[in-house]
């Protein structure tokens, strides 16, 4: 009787649970089919500062640069807006070496001098092409004989008839730009990504544990050093030190960006610009992989920790700052600022203020039904009124500098990582697959 009893009582009690489940589920809705995206990662997309809708962007005439003769185009990687023709065709393409691979990568853009263009592969091979035809005038590998691996490209600045070039091998070797023969070579103490500056006899390089050594351009002998804070991890690649009017501002792994005196190193003036807030493991990263600005007295600067900034050359003053992130280097021209950011978007920034006049997203998977193979963009570069952008999916798109609408695009060879270069009318792609593609 006991036992009948219990087994009563548990479908009384299992009969009522099946009722309050009943009740308390009637009127909760089902939650809608599709998949779920965070909201949070969408938190920090710009908008365009409302007053500024209506207001027009005027920027300064194109005008013809000669050489693309360091990374960044001059040594204080201000090219302002650089003419071209209206409608670009390829005109040649090469295979320089090695391309990118799982062990090994192209990082280092291609310079162009004196009717010639030199480019590093990713096995430290350096070759020189004829700007016109693309036809080949001489290589070398700079790879010492004790070594077979460790190819982390750095890259090459060309000055007074000779090219500099850093490499994984903790070396910068100066080689006579017209033959490729070796004129001296100097051995640091940790490899480099970023490539050199070169400027008035002097050349900068910044190695991988945040040391900055100004060497004599004439024999490679070490003028003075800067060591930077230390930083355990940083992103692939670097950033070239920008030199103009008697200094030199180096960006740092540690998002530390330092201006110090050219002849003597002496330190002028130090910001951070390491992210205010960090909301996950990557924004932790304050690595400033983008080049700095010299431009009338002024230097913007952009980390991957999430700032931009604007600040006086001779005091070290804030002008503006805002919590905008990228990888890539800002390009300045007339009253513009024009930069990549980390969300994939192309923007227009005020030179005085730093308010947006314009956001436009760019294609962020080359799967967007399924969020697969994320797309990498390099650039911006501005020519004769549209700016260019190039990805890692193999396309290179053309912007609206005045509303950032996209104009068009252009199938590469392979995806490109390293940012496209202008010089003499002509606009030079750097494939992973290392070709190199001339348009004019």
């Amino acid at each position: 009787m006991r036992k009948g009893s219990a087994i009563a009582l548990i479908a009384v009690v299992l009969s009522g649970c099946s009722v309050y489940e009943d009740i308390v589920n009637k009127d909760v809705k089902q939650p809608l089919p599709g998949e779920r995206i965070s909201v949070l990662q969408h938190e920090r997309s710009l908008s365009p500062d409302p007053e500024l809708a209506d207001t027009k962007i005027l920027l300064p005439p194109p005008t013809i640069n000669r050489d693309w003769p360091q990374a960044g185009g001059y040594a204080n990687h201000a090219m302002h807006h650089i003419q071209v023709r209206d409608s670009l065709k390829r005109t040649w393409s090469v295979r320089i070496g090695s391309g990118s691979s799982s062990d090994e990568r192209l990082s280092g853009e291609p310079v162009v001098a004196d009717g010639l263009v030199f480019a590093m592969d990713s096995r430290s091979v350096v070759s020189a092409l004829d700007a016109k035809t693309g036809k080949p005038s001489w290589s070398v590998d700079l790879t010492p004989p004790e070594e077979d691996d460790g190819h982390i490209s750095g890259g090459l600045a060309f000055d007074n008839d000779a090219l500099f070039v850093t490499t994984g091998f903790a070396q910068v070797i100066a080689l006579q730009a017209r033959t490729g023969k070796v004129i001296w070579r100097k051995t640091l103490d940790a490899p480099m990504r970023a490539a050199p500056t070169a400027r008035g006899g002097r050349v900068f390089v910044v190695t991988l544990n945040n040391q900055l050594f100004a060497l004599d351009a004439r024999n490679g002998d070490e003028l003075w050093s800067h060591s930077g804070l230390p930083e355990t991890a940083s992103m692939l690649g670097g950033a070239s030190p920008a030199v103009d009017n008697g200094i030199v501002v180096v960006p740092y792994t540690s998002g530390q960006l330092v201006a110090l005196h050219v002849s003597n190193g002496r330190v002028l003036w130090e910001e951070s610009l390491a992210a205010v807030r960090r909301t996950d493991v990557i924004s932790t990263l304050a690595d400033i992989r983008g080049r700095p600005i010299i431009d009338r007295g002024r230097v913007i600067a952009m980390s991957h920790g999430g700032q931009i900034v604007a600040i006086d050359l001779r005091s070290g003053k804030r002008i503006w700052d805002r919590d905008i992130g990228g990888l890539e280097s800002p390009w300045v021209a007339g009253d513009y600022v024009f930069a990549l950011t980390n969300d994939a978007e192309v923007i227009c920034l005020s030179r005085n203020d730093g308010r947006v006049f314009w956001v436009q997203g760019l294609p962020r998977y080359s799967d967007p039904d399924n969020r697969k193979d994320p797309i990498i963009w390099t650039g911006p570069i501005l020519t004769s009124d549209r700016l260019i952008v190039a990805g890692s999916n193999g396309e290179a798109l053309a912007v609206s500098p005045y509303s950032g609408k996209i104009l068009g695009s252009v199938e590469m060879p392979d995806g490109v990582s390293v940012p496209p270069i202008v010089a003499n009318g002509s606009v030079y792609f750097l494939a992973n697959d290392a070709e190199l593609v001339a348009y004019q």
